[in-house]
């Protein structure tokens, strides 16, 4: 009897210290942010693509009448700003409340510092879903139906003006987070890091090339045409991101040993490249 007491209470023990470890790596780990941002995205998704089937074949089929510079010029110029507002903020943000000496905080702080990072991955990735899929192909096939008159037309002012810049800023702010609160990316260049969050940017300045070419060259029926390749060429440096990934495991599992496991006195990152 007292050897089965015994061994319940071991395993009750046992039990509780196995959920207190779990408690405290779910402290660490919070998929909050994620979910706020990525249920964000896709609200301001819904909310485009409801406008666009609301204000497109009443109000964006002709370019010149005054329902389409009310309905649709007015969103291109808000757009425009509030693009460049968010990005100098957000940018400015993490600039001016960087950590100015990452030599000294814990294994505590930086390992809450990734989960914070992996969220702003996942809600940028997220982005990237609507900017480089569906909203592209909506762009395609828009423009297979309906002759362009503009270089505006509302599958392009939602695209190219409302989501390019969302996933641009997202990862510009992403990149930026990384660079000035992890220690792992502080000290030097990522490549996998500057291809999956500033790699697809460059799918913006394709965008004045692809409407050149546009201007002189029906091409709407043949999307695979050489003015179109820069959009899948950088949209595949997204692809940066398994890189990010793997030096995110190697580092954190070096991070949950260090706080996880017993250890005398509270230990410091200490990364070296």
């Amino acid at each position: 009897m007292t050897t089965t007491a015994q061994a319940l209470g071991d395993t009750s023990t046992y039990a509780k210290s196995e959920n207190q470890k779990g408690d405290e790596v779910s402290s660490f780990f919070s998929a909050r942010g994620a979910v706020i941002g990525v249920a964000s995205v896709l609200a301001l998704a819904v909310l485009a693509r409801w406008y666009q089937g609301w204000a497109s074949w009443d109000y964006g089929t002709e370019s010149t009448s005054p329902e389409f510079s009310f309905y649709w010029m007015n969103l291109f110029y808000a757009q425009l700003i509030l693009a460049a507002t968010a990005f100098v903020a957000g940018i400015a943000y993490m600039w001016f409340t960087r950590d100015k000496d990452l030599t000294k905080i814990t294994s505590k702080v930086e390992l809450r510092r990734y989960s914070t990072f992996i969220s702003m991955l996942v809600v940028y990735a997220f982005a990237f879903v609507f900017a480089g899929s569906f909203f592209a192909e909506q762009d395609a096939a828009w423009h297979q139906v309906v002759m362009r008159d503009t270089s505006f037309t509302p599958s392009h002012i939602v695209l190219f003006y409302g989501f390019f810049p969302l996933f641009i800023i997202l990862g510009f702010t992403t990149y930026t987070y990384a660079m000035t609160r992890l220690p792992l990316y502080a000290k030097g260049v990522s490549i996998p890091l500057v291809l999956g969050t500033l790699g697809p940017m460059m799918v913006l300045p394709n965008v004045g090339y692809n409407e050149w070419g546009h201007a002189f060259w029906f091409m709407e029926e043949y999307f695979t045409a050489p003015l179109h390749w820069g959009f899948v060429v950088f949209g595949w440096s997204i692809m940066g991101l398994g890189g990010i990934l793997v030096q995110l495991m190697s580092r954190i599992s070096i991070l949950m040993s260090d706080v996880f496991l017993p250890s005398p006195e509270p230990k410091t990152t200490a990364y070296t490249s």
